[in-house]
């Protein structure tokens, strides 16, 4: 059997492994996997931030720290 065809065999197969187990997490759980970090309910729990929140805010606090505030940072980071 030539070299090639033992590669493409396997690539296949691990495609359907693959699309298999995809979908016997859906038929089992219910639904997809959820692995967007702003909408998965444990990774919000363990306070997992994406970067992209993480710098917003980091960048508020700065904004923030660098102008003189009523003592409340909320309401500099909102303007």
């Amino acid at each position: 059997m030539p070299s090639w065809l033992v590669v493409i065999l396997f690539a296949v197969a691990f495609l359907a492994l693959f699309v298999l187990g995809m979908s016997l997490t859906l038929i089992f759980k219910g639904h997809h996997i959820d692995s967007e970090i702003a909408t998965n309910e444990n990774m919000r729990r363990l306070g997992i931030k994406c970067v992209v929140a993480e710098a917003m805010e980091q960048q508020a606090e700065e904004d923030c720290a660098a102008r003189p505030c009523a003592g409340d940072c909320n309401s500099c980071a909102k303007e």
